[in-house]
């Protein structure tokens, strides 16, 4: 079903066909634009809250600005829906997130007007003073935008690019989308000092009557503006006492401004084409505006609500007949909570994720003992690092696409100091709609090769479960990988069981080719043995449950008896665990036919995640194809 446009949207393909339309208008498109969002994603799913938050914004910023000439950045790219649908995506929009369709983020191969790839937070200011000090070395006058929320801008890296834009004399410009929101609430003194900032009445009185001069004597040249910036200073510091926090950086603060008025923000934006230099708009927004279910109801839900009932706001879940599986996540934060009323010591940690990690269910039960610690991934994992100093043993959940950007502190705070941290690294594998930008297809190359740490990968929920029991006694750091979605185990709550590192499992007995896989993917090889089994055909099976220590008794076993060898992982062929089961075989002196099945060294684009594994060839028929082929060949010998 093709969602029709608004009279006025349906004109609009470019943004210069957005230009041709009066000032009066804007509310009007503006309207239209948010319905087209409503009617799409409640039908087809997708992000919903940030990109209703932003469509005054969006409409202004293509209204005002000479894009693509003019660079637009969007920070993560969660609010970018009205961005593509006013860039020529409109007709394509109903098939955002889908296989084969557009992504749900910017992505520069897919537009001109996407002139940054984004999925993770806190790096649209850092590409956007990148590209005006290329155009500034280049001779050439265009405006960089970056747009990142005020979650976003809790990010570390925000404020290292804040800090260097303030030296830089670049024309870029920051706006601050400030909601109160990331997808769950935001925390920290930044999010005080905002609200401290837009709650300030005498502040917002006098800013008005500041900008107003501004605007005056901005026309008159650099003296000019030199004296009413230090006026404006002044007043500023004396009515809001923090109101330097940017300014300090040596950026011009404007704001904080009424982002739902799509007219005032037009010439607000139109103003500051004008000043030169480094520059922050304040701009104060609501997710979900304009629907009221995702105003007023939890935003967290409203941030990704999957298909809907635009009328009623009834968000559709499917009710199953029978008992199901739950999501690996919810099996973690359960059993969180299980081992902690076990063990005082256990901790747990994650930055800005506590609904998608499950980590809200302990911060609710334990509040002083589970923290969000903001969109701050290498602040959680050193953070944790110096609980563990103190005879603690964190549970620091983060996203494995997420932990990448860790990565020096798991080597330097927690490895190299050999401390009993437990890092959970959800979304493991592929992430489904979310694309390239949000796969966890490396950890286990990169986190194989670091000194002291075990890698483990549970093939069901019992064995999270152990493997968590397992980590929270190890004396040292110790991983546990598990992807998005849910497990095989209705009945998941079993008793613990210490799992040796390193110790594997036999699954099924078998001749002629051994499959060994790692995690969750290992119930695709079951299901693919069942249906080989029907045509004659007996393969072994078995968990090896570590692609780090390896269980080298096992492999004794499968190379002393197989001369073919399927690995299977959900995760990138080169340094995975198919790597290393090689690299065993070499060291030990083994000679076997090996076949790798896994993530191979290409990006792979968004889809449901079985799509994305059929495409790799690991979904249960692409692992029954690889024994049958095995076994031909093995025949022809």
């Amino acid at each position: 079903m093709l969602i029709q446009p608004g009279e006025l949207l349906a004109q609009i393909n470019s943004p210069a066909d957005l230009k041709k339309f009066q000032k009066e208008k804007l509310v009007q498109i503006c309207d239209e634009l948010r319905q087209f969002i409503v009617d799409n994603v409640s039908v087809y799913g997708g992000h919903f809250g940030a990109s209703l938050g932003v469509v005054e914004l969006t409409v202004a910023l293509h209204y005002v600005l000479n894009t693509p000439e003019d660079q637009l950045v969007w920070d993560v790219g969660h609010q970018a829906y009205g961005h593509k649908i006013l860039t020529g995506r409109r007709d394509q929009f109903h098939t955002n997130r889908v296989y084969g369709g557009i992504s749900g983020f910017p992505k520069r191969k897919e537009s001109e007007y996407d002139t940054f790839g984004v999925g993770h937070s806190s790096t649209s200011i850092s590409a956007a003073l990148g590209m005006a000090v290329g155009s500034k070395y280049k001779g050439v006058h265009k405006q960089h935008v970056a747009v990142i929320g005020d979650g976003s801008m809790t990010g570390g890296m925000a404020f290292e690019a804040m800090n260097h834009a303030g030296v830089s004399d670049s024309n870029v410009l920051i706006i601050l989308n400030d909601n109160c929101m990331s997808i769950d609430p935001n925390v920290g003194a930044l999010k005080d000092y905002l609200t401290d900032i837009t709650t300030s009445h005498t502040y917002n009185k006098v800013k008005d009557e500041v900008w107003k001069l501004l605007g005056k004597f901005s026309k008159f040249g650099s003296s000019a503006q030199e004296v009413i910036s230090k006026v404006e200073g002044a007043i500023k510091s004396a009515v809001l006492h923090q109101s330097n926090l940017f300014e300090s950086l040596n950026l011009r603060y404007f704001g904080p401004v009424d982002g739902h008025d799509v007219n005032h923000l037009a010439e607000i934006l139109k103003d500051l084409k004008d000043i030169p230099g480094p520059k922050i708009l304040h701009c104060v927004t609501v997710k979900g505006k304009g629907y009221a279910p995702a105003e007023n109801g939890n935003k967290t839900t409203w941030h990704a609500p999957g298909t809907f009932d635009k009328v009623t706001g009834e968000i559709f879940k499917k009710t199953p007949s029978i008992p199901q599986a739950p999501k690996y996540q919810d099996v973690f934060g359960n059993t969180l909570v299980e081992l902690a009323e076990m063990d005082d010591r256990i901790m747990g940690v994650t930055p800005a994720m506590p609904s998608g990690s499950s980590m809200n269910i302990m911060m609710k039960a334990m509040p002083d003992r589970a923290f969000d610690v903001g969109i701050a991934e290498q602040h959680a994992v050193t953070f944790s690092a110096g609980l563990a100093t103190q005879g603690l043993v964190p549970f620091c959940n983060i996203y494995s696409t997420f932990m990448q950007r860790a990565y020096d502190q798991v080597v330097h705070d927690v490895c190299l100091q050999n401390l009993p941290v437990v890092l959970c690294l959800d979304r493991a594998g592929f992430a489904g709609a979310d694309g390239p930008t949000h796969h966890g297809a490396y950890d286990i190359a990169y986190f194989r090769c670091i000194p002291n740490l075990v890698v483990s990968a549970p093939m069901n929920e019992e064995e999270l479960r152990n493997m968590m029991y397992s980590g929270s006694l190890h004396n040292g750091p110790y991983s546990i990988r598990y992807p998005r979605g849910k497990g095989v185990m209705p009945e998941w709550k079993t008793p613990f069981r210490q799992i040796p590192a390193g110790q594997g499992r036999i699954i099924k007995e078998g001749e002629e080719v051994a499959i060994l896989t790692l995690g969750h993917i290992g119930n695709y090889a079951v299901e693919a043995c069942e249906t080989l089994q029907k045509e004659g055909l007996n393969p072994a099976h078995y968990d090896m449950r570590f692609a780090k220590p390896l269980d080298g008794e096992l492999l004794h076993e499968v190379f002393g008896k197989f001369k073919k060898v399927i690995t299977v992982e959900d995760g990138c062929l080169m340094g995975g665990f198919g790597s290393a089961v090689l690299e065993w075989m070499m060291d030990h002196g083994y000679q076997a036919q090996i076949k790798r099945l896994g993530i191979p060294d290409e990006v792979i684009e968004h889809g449901e995640q079985i799509e994305l594994q059929k495409e790799c060839g690991f979904d249960p028929d692409g692992i029954a194809d690889a024994v049958r082929s095995m076994a031909e060949v093995a025949k022809s010998l």
